[in-house]
């Protein structure tokens, strides 16, 4: 199995004329946290998005523990339109949807906290759970899965105790504050039991001592699951506390790639970003 746990070569997504992510390359290696960071509208939820299922990719390939799970090539009216770089490198098309890709241990959080709202803290839980259920339409029916689905009530339930949010198990989700919203949808994504995770601004609409506790979590949980993380994040002090390494995009481009000094460091990043980041996180 090759180090890197997740692999982007190329990877281009182009709406009509519009290219959102132009040959965009990155790697995440086992146990890492890496941070991918940019302006708005720089192309980095269009990658999560890629590397999930949710877009296909115009051109390109990710691949997860060195299995290809999306690949793809501009196809139809996209021969005539494509703008990216790499035409003719990619001959084949593979597309996985986001459950399968989930299945194969990718879990995501998202930007705008995505709860089942009605539903109580622990009711979110057991419904990733049954990501990875062994049971059947025939054993459900007859009721021949009562010690799968006790095992699954008892791994969600000693989820949320490592969260801290088992006393909150019969709260609906939506009642909870913003922060414990937050790390409720991070223990949804760990019920899945992955081996990557991705978080799209974890720490948005926080405030400071919010942001160092959510720094702290993730830290804890990338030590205690033995995970590797890529994350999306604004808060540069967070970014540069945590990250490992870091990629930046600029109008879809990569620009730079290195340790949190090298990129401080890097011209062609403040120019296009940390200057004004960095005052924000001030």
């Amino acid at each position: 199995m090759p180090d890197n746990v997740l692999r982007v070569d190329d990877l281009t997504m182009q709406f009509g004329g519009v290219v959102a992510a132009n040959n965009v390359c990155l790697e995440v290696n086992k146990s890492e946290i890496v941070a991918l960071i940019g302006p708005n509208g720089a192309g980095k939820t269009t990658a999560f998005n890629c590397i999930t299922g949710v877009y296909e990719p115009t051109n390109g390939r990710v691949s997860l523990n060195g299995e290809v799970i999306a690949e793809s090539f501009p196809q139809g009216k996209m021969k005539d339109l494509y703008k990216g770089e790499n035409r003719g490198k990619y001959t084949q098309s593979v597309k996985l949807t986001p459950d399968r890709i989930t299945y194969r241990g990718i879990s995501r959080t998202f930007q705008n906290v995505r709860l089942f709202k009605a539903l109580t803290v622990f009711e979110n839980v057991m419904i990733a759970k049954h990501m990875r259920a062994k049971q059947n339409v025939f054993s459900a029916t007859f009721r021949l899965n009562t010690k799968e689905e006790k095992r699954m009530r008892e791994e969600s339930m000693a989820l949320l105790e490592e969260q801290k949010l088992d006393h909150l198990k019969d709260h609906i989700a939506s009642s909870l504050p913003y922060g414990l919203q937050r790390r409720l949808e991070v223990a949804r994504a760990l019920a899945t039991s992955p081996s990557l995770l991705l978080l799209d601004e974890p720490a948005a609409g926080m405030n400071p001592q919010e942001t160092q506790e959510m720094a702290e979590f993730i830290h804890e949980i990338r030590d205690r699951y033995g995970l590797t993380i890529l994350l999306i994040e604004h808060h540069m002090g967070l970014v540069m506390q945590i990250s490992e390494r870091i990629y930046v995009l600029d109008f879809g481009k990569m620009i730079a790639q290195g340790t949190p000094d090298e990129i401080r460091a890097d011209q062609r990043v403040i120019d296009a970003y940390l200057g004004v980041a960095e005052d924000a996180a001030n």
